[in-house]
């Protein structure tokens, strides 16, 4: 039994040590599929589809006939007319009338059609909205947790700065004690090392800053977001022309489909607009009953007293205050308005990859400026230390070549991510962001 106590203890150990690193460790992918369980706007879209598809049922629905019935139950007192009987009487009575009614449209200019149609339309670009707003959400997830990784970068880079730094104070601290530094360069060290703990403070800012955007999107408090799996820095990014990018954007980008649609709906408005211009027939039957307290039993009456009734309405459109007309002229702005939202996105689509090429392109270079950069200075930086320490420098000259080393080492770690988030810009124009 103490083995299996053993062995079961073990077991739950390593379970909730597994768990734990599963909470402590989100990956980039994991975060998107938190943010789409969770974030509030994304569940509006959803419901906004939802009430779309509700529209486009119910302008099904309108092709059915309406049928309703209808029971009253009266008591006078006095002077009143029998129901049953249309004479007057002069006491208590108890009366009641029963009906059911059937109305069913036959034609309306085909205004059932053009509304069925046009709720179609809006259902599938609502669908393609949505599947927009959902790469949308990707995207800021990928900024968000790519602006942390880049703050917990820098935060390491900034401590190991800092870390130089303290190590040439202290040995400068000895050194000012005994005599054999010069005391402008030992208050030159002290004011650095003030100086590069001031960034060490804001660094953690940009950090705090970042991981606060990140859980406000995956909708959990800042203190709730476990840490972040480091991603790959130089994986591989397919090139393209300007050109290429903006022609796959306008075929692969849901929202610029979703505007063909939106045309469609509004066309079937202007159509649904101008039934009213149409005479509408319609078809209509009901029966009924009454019965009184006077004339007998209730089913004897309710046979004596049926009605049954059959007939065809037509209403023909002759004069409303030119409301048809305004209506189809406001269908029409909304289609022209419509085709208008098409181009001005068409226009964004083609400033917009043109953009990101271009900055894909140049961010690709000033990475090997900088990883070239960053060799020289680091050769420098050793260089002057190696003087520093010797007595043969100064500290000008010493901190010069340590700001310049460390202002390239955290330029490379800004550009390197800088270039990430390019090119899952460039995927996301291109339809190919798949996380």
């Amino acid at each position: 039994m103490k083995k299996i106590s053993t062995v079961l203890i073990i077991f739950v150990c390593c379970l909730v040590c597994t768990v734990k690193g599963q909470v402590s460790d989100l990956s980039l992918t994991d975060c998107i599929a938190l943010a789409i369980k969770n974030n509030p706007t994304l569940k509006q879209g959803e419901l906004q589809v939802s009430r779309a598809d509700l529209y486009y049922k119910q302008a099904k629905y309108n092709r059915l006939p309406n049928l309703n019935g209808n029971i009253s139950h009266d008591l006078t007192q006095g002077r009143s007319i029998d129901p049953t009987t249309n004479q007057y009487i002069d006491k208590s009575n108890s009366s009641g009338r029963q009906s059911l009614n059937l109305s069913l449209p036959i034609f309306n200019g085909f205004a059932i059609l053009h509304d069925i149609r046009m709720r179609s339309n809006a259902k599938d670009a609502g669908k393609l909205e949505f599947e927009g707003q959902l790469n949308e959400l990707k995207l800021n997830v990928i900024e968000a947790y790519i602006k942390v990784l880049t703050a917990q970068d820098m935060l390491k880079q900034t401590e190991g700065q800092l870390t130089v730094t303290k190590e040439q104070l202290q040995r400068s601290e000895i050194m000012h004690r005994e005599g054999n530094i010069n005391p402008g360069d030992f208050y030159d060290l002290k004011g650095q090392y003030s100086a590069e703990l001031n960034i060490l403070e804001q660094t953690k800012q940009s950090l705090n800053n970042a991981r606060v955007s990140l859980a406000a999107l995956l909708n959990i408090a800042p203190e709730d977001l476990p840490g972040l799996r480091a991603v790959d820095t130089a994986p591989k990014a397919q090139t393209q022309s300007a050109k290429e990018l903006f022609e796959k954007s306008l075929f692969n980008m849901p929202n610029y489909k979703a505007m063909d649609w939106r045309i469609k709906e509004m066309e079937e408005s202007v159509k649904l607009a101008k039934a009213d211009y149409f005479p509408s027939l319609s078809l209509s039957g009901g029966m009924s009953t009454n019965y009184s307290c006077e004339g007998g039993s209730f089913s004897s009456q309710y046979k004596n007293n049926l009605y049954k009734g059959i007939g065809l309405n037509l209403s023909i459109p002759i004069f409303n205050k030119f409301q048809t007309r305004t209506q189809v002229r406001l269908a029409e702005v909304n289609l022209a308005s419509a085709e208008l939202d098409r181009e001005i996105l068409k226009n964004e689509l083609r400033s917009k990859t043109a953009q990101a090429v271009f900055d894909l392109a140049i961010t690709q270079e000033n990475l090997q400026n900088l990883r070239e950069q960053e060799l020289n200075y680091t050769e420098a930086f050793r260089i002057s230390t190696v003087h520093f320490e010797a007595g043969n420098s100064n500290s000008v000259l010493f901190l010069t070549a340590k700001n310049k080393l460390d202002a390239v080492k955290s330029q490379l770690i800004i550009k390197e991510y800088e270039w990430l988030m390019q090119k899952y810009i460039n995927d996301y124009y291109a339809g190919s962001l798949d996380l």
